[in-house]
């Protein structure tokens, strides 16, 4: 499903972008993202810009909202389930932007940059991990 720039996708069709790509994560990625998730909106709502200090919504294209599993303990049962959020126009502004890649290529980044957060990886491992991806 390669785009062009002017045939922006519905909600459902970014969603369907976001979970092929994480469908091409390595086996050992997927067999422990568990019960993570996948939110496809159109922007962060205020409460989740305020609480990391963003005041331009087009400035965040994507959240983690859980707890990485390298942090995780008893603790943590009971609360709701990891959940990682795009955010489709921000994405879309930075692919119209950036202009040298596909839309899928761009959802991808996001999405393992999210779930990154979730396996509590590095910079360095999630570009790593983004290239098996890609």
């Amino acid at each position: 499903m390669t785009r062009t720039i002017g045939l922006a996708p519905s909600l459902a069709e970014m969603r369907a972008m976001a979970e092929a790509a994480m469908a091409r994560l390595p086996e050992e990625f997927r067999e422990r993202i568990g019960d993570v998730l996948m939110a496809v909106e159109d922007f962060a709502d205020a409460d989740a810009l305020a609480s990391l200090g963003i005041e331009n919504p087009f400035e965040l294209t994507g959240l983690y909202e859980g707890f990485p599993l390298t942090e995780r303990s008893i603790e943590h049962s009971g609360t709701m389930p990891d959940r990682v959020r795009l955010f489709r126009r921000p994405i879309l502004d930075e692919w119209a932007e950036r202009g040298d890649e596909t839309l899928e290529h761009l959802v991808a980044h996001v999405v393992v940059h999210e779930i990154g957060h979730h396996f509590g990886l590095s910079d360095d491992d999630m570009h790593a991990l983004e290239d098996m991806v890609q």
